[in-house]
């Protein structure tokens, strides 16, 4: 009688196992919140790509302060998306705001302030993004300004673009805009 007792307990654990990992899969996965994005820049033999989640405003209160209850809150580490950490990669050595990066894919992330950003990429790429990265591993960190657009984003965009100025890496959501130059 135990045994088939423990054998009972034994197939509940397992089922209740299998349960929670198929909502954990669909969640994140199949029909995440914030859905995967992905941007890629080509050009000549240069290759750059952006990988994160791109979550949506859904009428809250996106950039501020803690004590307003901002979603991404002034000087706190923000993981550039939503659920695994934002990745940066290149196939090639470039100037990321000035400063020379290799060839690699990096860990990305923000610290955002009301009027710049500092932007940080870390050797630490792949990783769920709510953790903080081990910052020993940062290989670089630039602080932008971050410019007010006229039109509300609802959802987080990062993309690639090219003008007589240059290319920059752009990110926009709500109301706010931060350029990354790159050469």
């Amino acid at each position: 009688k135990l045994n088939m007792k423990i054998s009972k307990i034994l197939k509940i654990i397992g089922v209740l196992t299998l349960i929670f990992i198929s909502v954990l899969v669909y969640i994140l996965f199949i029909n995440p919140a914030s859905p995967r994005g992905f941007s890629e820049f080509i050009k000549d033999d240069l290759t750059m790509s952006v990988d994160y989640s791109r979550p949506y405003k859904k009428e809250r209160l996106i950039f501020g302060d803690s004590a307003s209850g901002a979603l991404v809150p002034y000087n706190k580490y923000w993981r550039l998306g939503a659920n695994f950490a934002t990745t940066f990669e290149i196939n090639k050595e470039i100037s990321f705001a000035s400063r020379i990066v290799n060839k690699g894919k990096y860990r990305m992330y923000a610290v955002p302030f009301e009027n710049t950003w500092k932007i940080s990429l870390n050797s630490e790429p792949g990783s769920f993004g709510y953790s903080e990265p081990d910052y020993s591993k940062d290989i670089l960190s630039v602080n932008l300004p971050s410019t007010q657009m006229t039109d509300i984003l609802e959802q987080l965009t990062i993309d690639f673009i090219e003008d007589s100025l240059g290319t920059a890496m752009r990110i926009r959501w709500d109301s706010t805009m931060v350029l990354v130059p790159l050469k």
